[in-house]
């Protein structure tokens, strides 16, 4: 008999091909009353997989008392309460490594286009400004010399870290801790990791612990060359801080993928030359996302084929002796 899965929103029809194949699905994203389809099948649900922006929370699993696994489409895990589900004995699996590249490439592409104002440079061209007004402006700030501080030095971090050393950038960094195969210099404040540097690249996961960690006073140490690039969680910059900070000059500029009330954008930004605002689209392929999926599915194969699964995030650890 195949296995009810509670599905939280839409998925690739690459994923959801796969996840038909094995599991008996419930749409919860597509019900016209949620509270009544987990009424009706929320005893039965032995796994999650998660699919657009809903999140799984405390209350959606204490409404399903047979959940074994939420298999999270995405390597940040913030929208799933891994500390309920530690405390209920049901694992979380994420879905890393697989987009680590293509998040660094977008990481730099953004950085580029921040320093050297390539998106309001097209727009120069694209609106005649070239042939009736002349050439664009010469550009404030560049690539060349600057140096680098990365917050959150995980694994998408290093690889951003890799790529800036090829531009030819020094390389800084702060995390809750110092990483070990690593000898950048560490910080152990964002403020002082700020003040070292003049390019402050996010790459922090939220949740609470995070929330508006780039706040008022790191953009202060950070100085009016500095340019801010957040491709990690929204929730990390505080934005009425970030576009203070911009409108008083206190900062060169900002390229953002990720926002605090995404989709929606503070409004404050949306009309500067000087910020950057790309749609979260940092793991945003074809390629990228079908690895994602396929990290995701086969997670849920192996842990009711009696496996340990791929990926657990460490905050709920397999059950000893699983597989």
């Amino acid at each position: 008999m195949a296995v009810p899965l509670l599905l939280t929103g839409p998925s690739m029809a690459f994923v959801r091909d796969q996840l038909d194949a094995r599991f008996e699905i419930h749409d919860l994203h597509a019900a016209e009353d949620k509270d009544a389809l987990l009424d009706a099948v929320g005893p039965t649900i032995r796994a999650v997989a998660t699919a657009g922006s809903a999140g799984v929370g405390a209350d959606l699993m204490r409404r399903l008392p047979n959940l074994e696994i939420v298999a999270h489409f995405g390597v940040g895990y913030d929208p799933v309460d891994v500390g309920h589900a530690a405390s209920a004995g049901v694992v979380v699996t994420n879905t890393p490594d697989v987009l680590t590249d293509e998040v660094a490439d977008t990481a730099m592409g953004l950085l580029l286009m921040t320093v050297r104002e390539l998106s309001a440079a097209e727009r120069w061209v694209r609106a005649g400004n070239w042939e009736t007004k002349g050439a664009y402006r010469l550009t404030r700030g560049s690539l060349t010399g600057r140096r680098l501080g990365i917050f959150g030095l995980g694994r998408i971090g290093k690889a951003i870290a890799r790529r800036a050393e090829a531009f030819g950038l020094s390389i800084a960094y702060h995390n809750r801790r110092p990483v070990a195969d690593v000898a950048y210099p560490y910080h152990d404040t964002l403020v002082g990791l700020a003040a070292a540097v003049d390019t402050l690249m996010v790459v922090a996961p939220g949740g609470p612990g995070t929330r508006h960690a780039v706040n008022a006073a790191v953009l202060e140490a950070l100085g009016p060359d500095g340019v801010l690039v957040n491709v990690g969680r929204g929730s990390v910059v505080d934005e009425a801080a970030l576009v203070a900070a911009l409108e008083r000059g206190a900062l060169l500029g900002a390229g953002l993928d990720v926002f605090e009330a995404e989709p929606r954008v503070h409004p404050g930004l949306m009309t500067r030359d000087d910020v950057v605002l790309l749609p979260h689209v940092g793991s945003a392929s074809i390629p990228t996302r079908q690895a994602m999926g396929q990290v995701q599915v086969d997670n849920l194969a192996a842990w009711f084929d009696g496996k340990p699964p791929l990926t657990p995030v460490p905050e709920t650890p397999v059950p000893a002796g699983r597989g």
